[in-house]
């Protein structure tokens, strides 16, 4: 086992916490901008770090293109879909409302 086979699975370890502390943070934040914040932050770094550990796996220059243009595109998309959510939100004016899941014992009947 080489370094860099640590260093990867390092790096898919800690990006895989990453993603499941960012579908954590989806459940258990109550507004839109703290669900907003804990959708995209830790979410584009654990994207990130298993994209590295994939070129760790395997580091050619043939796989690095790839890799880069997925992590681009993906601070890319990210980013404005933060700005569009944000900004809907600060239009319903709903950033300090509780826009939480529907308890269970809630009636459906109008």
């Amino acid at each position: 086992m080489s370094v860099l086979d640590v260093a990867g699975a390092v790096c898919l370890l800690t990006g895989a916490l990453l993603g499941l502390s960012a579908g954590a943070g989806l459940v258990r934040f109550r507004t839109t901008l703290d669900r907003m914040h804990a959708g995209t932050k830790p979410q584009v770094l654990g994207v990130l770090l298993v994209l590295l550990a994939m070129w760790l796996h395997r580091p050619t220059w043939s796989n690095a293109g790839p890799l880069l243009l997925v992590g681009i595109s993906q601070v890319v998309t990210v980013s404005v879909a933060a700005y569009m959510v944000a900004r809907a939100a600060y239009g319903r004016r709903s950033s300090d409302d509780d826009t939480g899941l529907p308890s269970e014992d809630s009636s459906s009947g109008d």
